[in-house]
């Protein structure tokens, strides 16, 4: 098993840093899962030539080499990337893709009324896209398993790795940041905040090493060093 940080993410705008407004391009953390005869990427948040080049700085690999891609969620700066792995399995939690699924559909009904084409337009390669991505099974491989973590989105999943000295767990946006960690904050654009903040502590509940959302692999500081 190998678990691999391809990218590190940012948020557009921290707010534990006091920014307000987008100071930056967010996109979130990459990581690489190679579990036997698998290579799953999780989150390829970055655009697809940027994609490219960490993939082959990193790990020494191609898109075609990666099997499979998992979204923790459907948001854009998560899935950025996702075009570069056409020959791959798409995958993202069935949760997600209902929850995004349904307001997508009647957002476009609702542009198509006010017959403005551009937005129509980008709505349907939305749709497209979630279309091809598919319920992901409750194993993606041996000894890599989703962990469920609604709230931020209403079916944002993380990926949690066990292996024979320790457990990581990929958060995405359950977890964002380091600050987001030792504050015990969740992102304040959460659309359950309730739900994000009891997700938010089963995942440092579960894991030693945790792949924070917009940021790096980090030792969870409520476990005992190992």
């Amino acid at each position: 098993m190998d678990v691999r940080v391809i990218s590190i993410g940012c948020m557009d705008a921290h707010s534990l840093w006091g920014e307000k407004e987008a100071v930056r391009s967010g996109h979130a953390t990459t990581t690489l899962v190679r579990a036997g005869d698998r290579n799953i990427l999780i989150d390829p948040g970055l655009p697809v030539s940027m994609i490219e080049a960490r993939l082959a700085e990193r790990a020494n690999l191609t898109p075609r080499d990666i099997t499979h891609v998992f979204l923790t969620c459907f948001r854009p700066d998560v899935r950025r990337g996702l075009a570069a792995f056409e020959n791959s399995v798409w995958w993202i939690s069935g949760a997600e893709r209902e929850g995004v699924g349904v307001p997508l559909i009647e957002q476009l009904r609702k542009v198509d009324e006010l017959d403005e084409a551009e937005l129509s337009h980008a709505l349907e390669l939305d749709i497209a896209m979630l279309k091809r991505c598919e319920a992901a099974p409750d194993q993606l491989a041996d000894g890599v398993s989703l962990f469920p973590l609604p709230g931020v989105t209403p079916g944002m999943c993380g990926v949690v790795i066990a292996e024979a000295r320790h457990t990581t767990l990929v958060c995405g946006d359950a977890v964002p940041t380091v600050e987001h960690l030792e504050r015990g904050q969740v992102v304040r654009w959460a659309a359950n905040v309730a739900l994000a903040q009891e997700s938010f502590k089963e995942a440092i509940e579960i894991a030693d090493l945790l792949v924070l959302g917009r940021d790096n692999l980090v030792v969870n500081p409520v476990k005992r060093p190992f």
